[in-house]
């Protein structure tokens, strides 16, 4: 998964110690030991005679060096954005030094950091809000959680189930970071069944302009939306006849009320289910599902 990237003795130490089926991160920073996420624990990386080991610049530059390709100017933009996506649908975000002429963002250098983020496919996670959220209709549901909960891992589930249950719809996945779906040469890593189109490393504005006019979807599927940036586009569909799931970064439904725009959501009704997950017993854990009201239907 990540050998032909991460330094030999590094990766090798890894597998030695640690699980890439329970991994869900491993952080990288500058002259500081690495850490590795198991099963939401935090492990120092250690090496045979059990001292820490650390990271360094170069081992930081070579890591981003492969990662793309060798070719950093053809990831440019998605440096510029603080992420690079790896095959299999892994993240790499990136801290460093910012590059700016005025306002405009050129570049990222000097890396003083990455974070790796292994997905997970948990077939059936979603399952036990799936008769909440798909019934006689699709209906638009917004997932909520904080970075790392599960997100992810639950809307590629819940289109999975949808297939497996037969709900002939055709799904438009607006996969922005190539997470979702890990789309490879044109192929989708993540087995999500026969009724999905995909859009890869496109905007918001482009998948849901150009897919409903070019692909008619019924259902549109989407992650990590901004609700200043991307409502319009999310209105437009779902006034289009179109259903929309998408997710956002919040800790809890109290959390989520602060966000602009979020009170037009409720006034207007345009979800009518919210989802809240959580990693208390692992990503994707499901804490409660609200209805167009904010009345609490499922409640652990």
């Amino acid at each position: 998964m990540l050998k032909d990237y991460l330094p030999r003795d590094i990766y090798n130490l890894i597998i030695k110690n640690f699980s890439f089926n329970d991994i869900t991160e491993i952080r990288m920073r500058a002259n500081e030991n690495i850490i590795i996420v198991e099963k939401n624990k935090k492990f120092y990386l250690k090496n045979e005679n059990g001292d820490f080991v650390k990271a360094n610049t170069l081992m930081l530059e070579n890591f981003i060096n492969k990662a793309t390709d060798n070719s950093i100017y053809a990831y440019n933009n998605n440096i510029i954005d603080g992420y690079i996506t790896l095959p299999k649908g892994i993240r790499v975000g990136i801290c460093g030094t910012i590059v700016a002429d005025n306002e405009r963002i050129i570049t990222v250098k000097d890396y003083q950091a990455v974070n790796i983020r292994i997905p997970h496919f948990i077939k059936n996670c979603s399952l036990q809000a799936y008769d909440s959220i798909v019934s006689d209709e699709v209906k638009n549901t917004l997932i909520i959680s904080p970075p790392g909960s599960g997100k992810t891992t639950f809307i590629r589930d819940l289109v999975y189930q949808m297939y497996v249950h037969n709900i002939a719809k055709n799904i438009l996945i607006a996969d922005e970071r190539n997470e979702i779906c890990s789309v490879v040469n044109g192929e989708a890593y993540a087995n999500l069944g026969g009724f999905c189109d995909i859009y890869t490393n496109c905007s918001k504005k482009f998948a849901f302009k150009n897919g409903i006019r070019s692909m008619r979807p019924d259902v549109i599927v989407t992650d990590e939306i901004d609700l200043e940036r991307d409502l319009e586009y999310i209105i437009e569909a779902i006034n289009s006849g179109v259903n929309v799931i998408a997710t956002i970064h919040a800790k809890d439904i109290n959390q989520i009320k602060k966000k602009t725009n979020f009170d037009r959501i409720l006034n207007e009704k345009y979800f009518n289910r919210f989802v809240v997950l959580s990693s208390d017993e692992g990503p994707g854990t499901l804490n409660n599902i609200y209805d167009e009201k904010l009345n609490c239907i499922y409640c652990r």
